[in-house]
């Protein structure tokens, strides 16, 4: 049963990986994300603290499954 906890952690860190700095890129480039003086508005500020929570996210479902695994082993 480790395994494919192990295995479906790491697919969904991989899922974050790839899709969120794809997703921020596009949000970064929306014209919500700056004002009229090139500061960041909410939509942006918003966004950022998404990208930032799920590569946390990320790191711990690798962590989570390589601990896993590696208890397994031994």
């Amino acid at each position: 049963m480790v395994v494919p906890i192990a295995v479906l952690l790491l697919a969904n860190a991989a899922f974050n990986i790839v899709a969120w700095p794809t997703f921020f890129r596009r949000v970064a480039r929306d014209p919500r994300a700056r004002d009229a003086a090139g500061a960041p508005t909410p939509f942006l500020i918003v966004h950022a603290i998404l990208l930032g929570v799920a590569l946390l996210l990320a790191a711990l479902c690798v962590a989570g499954a390589v601990l896993s695994l590696l208890i397994l082993v031994s």
